[in-house]
């Protein structure tokens, strides 16, 4: 029996009555997890028109993919790691269009800004901050991004992005590292 009101159902009965067809349950499992795909997104690409395609993105993934939900790990974990993969898969998409247009003589990269160059924006603590963001690395972006926006632990961290503890742990330290440097540039 599928409830009418989905305030108190479980992950699991979101899921199960999803897969049943019901797309009120569907529609509930969205507006659950909206806003932590939309931190994500926003905190490794930065605020754009491309964060928002991306999250949505990430919930139509969501629904054809459902049923390779197994439960092992929270629903929460699961979509998380669409939103990483899809948003990593577009930093990828990104450098492969802007390095056919941006190569210097000798093959160094030229680092595009989509954001507007207003000096009073400029100043403000948020902005500089997405700046810094998005000239990192992408691999210490989605760990900043995870551990330090999002505040998810570091062995969540590891199991949301299918790396050893270790990993998470060293590319954190690099990532502070690579920040403290870029913002003090800017």
């Amino acid at each position: 029996m599928i409830k009418e009101s989905y305030n108190v159902t479980e992950e699991n009965e979101l899921v199960k009555a999803s897969l049943d067809g019901d797309n009120k349950a569907f529609g509930e499992i969205i507006t659950r997890y909206r806003k932590m795909v939309a931190r994500t997104v926003r905190g490794m690409l930065g605020d754009s028109v491309f964060a928002e395609d991306i999250g949505q993105e990430v919930f139509i993934k969501l629904y054809y993919s459902l049923s390779e939900f197994r439960g092992e790990a929270k629903l929460s974990t699961y979509i998380q790691k669409i939103a990483v993969n899809l948003t990593l898969n577009e930093i990828k998409r990104r450098k492969r269009f802007f390095s056919m247009f941006s190569q210097k003589g000798n093959n160094e990269m030229h680092e595009f800004e989509v954001a507007d160059h207003d000096t009073e924006e400029r100043n403000e603590a948020s902005e500089i901050v997405n700046k810094a963001l998005t000239a990192m690395d992408p691999k210490f972006r989605v760990i900043v991004t995870m551990r330090m926006l999002q505040g998810y632990s570091t062995k969540e961290t590891a199991e949301i992005l299918g790396l050893p503890l270790g990993t998470v742990l060293s590319r954190l330290s690099r990532a502070q590292e690579q920040l403290r440097n870029i913002l003090e540039k800017l």
